[in-house]
């Protein structure tokens, strides 16, 4: 097992990373001392191939065990979802010391990180991430939200885990659709912070997608520590450090939206696209040579995700990036790629530049 540590003061946590973890849950989170009482947001699909597993850990160690079910799809980040929960939670909680487990993906765990936060104004939680994008990405750093009809994640909050514990070998079990989609979020981090990671991917991708444990654990480790580093540095992504990781993200998001959030795309497919998009306007500022975006979007492609958007409308996506968390005012801002390795920030785009660069994206 490999630990990182999320350096945040007394809201520290460690993120653990190994082999058969699950088993030994209960004894992790057994010396956090954070409750008795687990509920355990999961949807019923990982419950049925994990459930014996997590909840025969946690009973070993004196924690009972409440699975609380979501539907498994995006539209779960809902306000209604979200309400439904914590009624439920209301209900169970009767001279109980409870905590929430999230065992999923990005979903859940975004949704039951705001249960968390927001249930008697916070109780601990811990994520147990059961796909590769939730173990290098959603699952670390403390963003946890729901969706609203205009955009994603516009209802959230910063809310930290008390530890986050990732099992490779629930990664097994994963379609080599969601392999793909987590390898969108790492090739994000080798494209703003780690040449040699993006060097590694080039080289490795193949092993990657059909789940070399050795090269996962690689991956997995050096794409937690640059997270771990930026959140530590910039916590509530106030002083322009960890927006970075936000690269892709303006023009992929604004595809999930426009696709209604449906199975179209998922959230490392639209990233992917969303990064292809940013590559070029990097390029007609003059900021990324073109041989760079070259290379970026040839590796999105070896690992088998899009660089072009297929059936939605232009006009439903120039809406949706209106939306973007990370405007200032009247201005907008994107992460942008300076060379393979190296992100800025760039602010107050023309409008051209982007609706030309999201055109370019578009199947026609």
């Amino acid at each position: 097992m490999n630990s990182v540590r999320v350096s945040l003061g007394d809201r520290s946590y460690d993120v653990l990373i190994g082999d058969g973890l699950l088993s030994k849950s209960g004894a992790i989170v057994k010396r956090l001392n954070i409750g008795r009482d687990a509920v355990v947001i999961t949807n019923r699909a990982l419950w049925r191939v994990y459930g014996k597993t997590l909840k025969r850990s946690f009973n070993r160690s004196g924690i009972s065990v409440k699975p609380e079910f979501l539907p498994d799809s995006e539209k779960a980040k809902s306000s209604h979802t979200l309400l439904k929960v914590l009624n439920h939670i209301a209900a169970y909680d009767k001279k109980r010391s409870i905590f929430i487990a999230a065992l999923g993906g990005g979903v859940v765990g975004d949704l039951a990180g705001f249960a968390s936060a927001v249930y008697k104004r916070g109780i601990p939680y811990i994520q147990i991430p059961t796909t590769l994008l939730a173990q290098v990405d959603s699952g670390i750093g403390g963003k946890v939200a729901i969706d609203l009809p205009a955009a994603k994640n516009l209802a959230g909050a910063f809310y930290q885990p008390k530890v986050v514990i990732s099992d490779i070998d629930v990664l097994m079990s994963l379609s080599p659709r969601q392999i793909r989609n987590g390898l969108a979020e790492i090739i994000k981090y080798g494209a703003i912070k780690d040449k040699a990671l993006f060097a590694y991917l080039e080289k490795n991708y193949k092993k990657a997608v059909h789940l070399d444990k050795r090269v996962l654990a690689h991956i997995i480790m050096r794409s937690v520590r640059i997270k771990a580093r930026l959140v530590a540095n910039d916590e509530f992504d106030r002083r322009g450090k960890r927006i970075v990781l936000n690269y892709g993200h303006t023009i992929g998001h604004a595809i999930e939206a426009a696709s209604s959030y449906s199975n179209r795309y998922n959230h490392g497919e639209a990233i992917a696209i969303g990064m292809c998009a940013a590559a070029d306007i990097a390029c007609k500022l003059n900021l990324l040579k073109r041989d760079g975006a070259e290379r970026i979007e040839r590796l999105i492609k070896k690992c088998g995700l899009p660089t072009r958007i297929r059936g939605l409308k232009f006009s439903k996506i120039y809406e949706a990036h209106l939306h973007d968390k990370k405007f200032m005012q009247d201005r907008n801002r994107f992460v942008l790629p300076l060379i393979v390795g190296i992100a800025g920030i760039v602010e107050a785009i023309p409008d051209r530049v982007i609706t030309e660069a999201v055109k370019k994206r578009l199947f026609n």
